[in-house]
C-alpha cells in the first residue's frame, strides 16, 4: 500500500507553520502504521480497538487544543489537521477522539471544579480514562431542549433519571458527561460528570449498524442514578452542550475532508490502472469530470476550514461559521465518496478498498452533531433573523 499523499491543489500547506506540518505528518504516519492495516477487519467485525486510546494519548492528540492538565495546547489549525488525518483512516476513529476531547474533556476543562479537572483531564489526555457525551435522547435529537432526562437535588447529591441514545464510546467509557433538566432550577439544563460504574446507570451497545462499525455506539439508561452535587458542571442552559458541540463540529468539518481526500486518491489511482476498451478509464471524459469535481470540492473545503481555524485561533468566529463548514464539508465528502464508489464500480463495495467504508461512515457523519438540514436552518436564521425551526 502506497503512503497517503493528500490533495493540496492550492498549496495550502505553504500557509502552515513548520510545527503544523510536523504534527500533520506525525498523525499521518500514525494512521498509516496503526490504523490502515487493521481498520477493514475492525469495521467488518464491529470492533473498536480500545488499546488505541493509549497510543493516541502517547501521540498527544486527545484534547490536543486544550491548555494544561497534560494536554498538548495546540492551535486550532493543528487540531483540525489531526482530525483530518484521523478520519482519512476512519470516521469512527476520529469520532472517538473527537468525543474524548471536544465533548468530554472540553466541558470538564471549561466548567468543572479545579479538583475534578485534576482528577480527570490528565488521565483522559493519556488515554487512561475514556469519556462519552450524553445529550441526544431516543425522542430528541435535533431539538435537545425537549430532553426528558431529569436531575433532582437530594441533599448533597443529584438523582438522575432518563435515557440517552447514539452515544459514541458509551460501551467503553469510564465516565459520561450527562445533560439533564434540573428540577430545582425551573428545568434549566445542567451537566454532570458521571462515572459509568455509578449504580443505576446501565449501558447497552447498539450492534446492528451498517455505518461507523469500528466505533462503539451505545444507549445509556439512568434509573435513580445518584451523583455527588460537586460533579455538576458550572454552566446552565443549552449554552453548555452547544459550546461542546461547536468544538466537535469544527473537528468534523476538518475530518470529513480526510475521508474525501482518501476517496479521491483511491479513485484516481484506480482509474489510472483500470483498463477498459484497451485504455485506462482515467482517459475517459466522464471519469476526468468526476475527478475534477472531487478535487475542486476538496480544495474549497480546505480553504473553508483553514480560514475558520485561523478565526478560532483569534477567537474571532461565530457558531454559524462552524455550521457552514460542517454542513458543506460533510455533504460534499459524502458526494465525493459516492462518485468515487461509482468510478470503482463493483470493486467499490468491497473492503479491499476503503471507499465503501468511508461512504457508509459519512452517512452517519452527515447526520450527527447537527444534520445537514439543521445547519442550513442555523445559517438561514443568521441571514434572515427568523428561526424557521420554531
Amino acid at each position: 500500500m502506497s503512503s497517503f499523499q493528500g490533495a493540496d491543489f492550492y498549496n495550502i500547506s505553504s500557509l502552515l507553520s513548520d510545527e503544523e506540518k510536523a504534527i500533520q505528518q506525525s498523525v499521518r504516519s500514525f494512521v498509516d502504521k496503526e490504523i490502515m492495516p487493521v481498520i477493514a477487519e475492525n469495521y467488518i467485525n464491529h470492533h473498536f480497538p480500545k488499546d488505541l486510546f493509549l497510543k493516541l494519548g502517547e501521540l498527544g492528540v486527545l484534547g490536543a487544543n486544550l491548555e494544561g492538565y497534560d494536554c498538548a495546547g495546540l492551535g486550532e489549525v493543528s487540531y483540525g489537521l489531526i482530525m483530518q488525518e484521523l478520519e482519512r483512516g476512519d470516521s469512527g476513529i476520529r469520532s472517538a477522539v473527537s468525543v474524548q476531547g471536544a465533548l468530554c474533556m472540553f466541558p470538564i476543562h471549561a466548567y468543572a471544579s479545579e479538583e475534578l479537572k485534576q482528577k480527570y483531564l490528565p488521565a483522559m489526555a493519556r488515554g487512561e480514562l475514556i469519556g462519552c457525551f450524553g445529550l441526544t435522547e431516543p425522542d430528541f435529537g435535533s431539538n435537545p431542549s425537549g430532553m426528558q432526562t431529569r436531575a433532582k437535588k437530594v441533599g448533597s447529591t443529584y438523582v438522575l433519571n432518563g435515557n440517552k441514545m447514539w452515544i459514541t464510546n458509551g460501551g467503553i467509557a469510564d465516565l459520561a458527561i450527562i445533560w439533564a433538566k434540573l428540577e430545582d432550577e425551573d428545568n434549566k439544563v445542567g451537566g454532570f460528570i458521571v462515572p459509568t460504574n455509578t449504580k443505576g446507570m446501565t449501558i447497552h451497545n447498539i450492534e446492528k449498524k451498517f455505518s461507523l462499525n469500528a466505533s462503539i455506539t451505545s444507549e445509556i439508561n439512568m434509573d435513580q442514578c445518584v451523583v455527588p452535587a460537586d460533579h455538576m458542571l458550572q454552566v446552565r442552559g443549552l449554552k453548555g452542550p452547544f459550546s461542546c458541540l461547536n468544538h466537535a463540529r469544527y473537528g468534523i468539518a476538518w475530518g470529513a475532508l480526510g475521508a474525501a481526500m482518501a476517496c479521491f486518491e483511491e479513485a484516481r489511482d484506480y482509474a489510472k490502472t483500470r483498463i477498459q476498451f484497451d485504455k485506462p478509464i482515467a482517459s475517459f471524459q466522464l471519469v476526468q469530470s468526476k475527478l475534477t469535481y472531487m478535487l475542486t470540492e476538496i480544495t474549497k473545503g480546505q480553504l473553508l476550514v483553514y480560514q475558520l481555524g485561523r478565526l478560532k485561533e483569534q477567537n474571532n468566529y461565530i457558531p454559524q461559521q462552524i455550521s457552514m463548514a460542517k454542513m458543506n464539508n460533510v455533504s460534499k465528502a459524502l458526494e465525493i465518496a459516492r462518485l468515487a464508489r461509482d468510478i470503482l464500480g463493483a470493486s467499490g463495495i468491497t473492503l479491499e478498498y476503503n471507499i465503501g467504508r468511508h461512504l457508509m461512515n459519512l452517512e452517519s457523519v452527515n447526520t450527527y452533531e447537527g444534520t445537514e438540514d439543521i445547519h442550513r436552518l442555523i445559517i438561514g436564521e443568521h441571514i434572515t433573523g427568523i428561526p424557521a425551526y420554531q
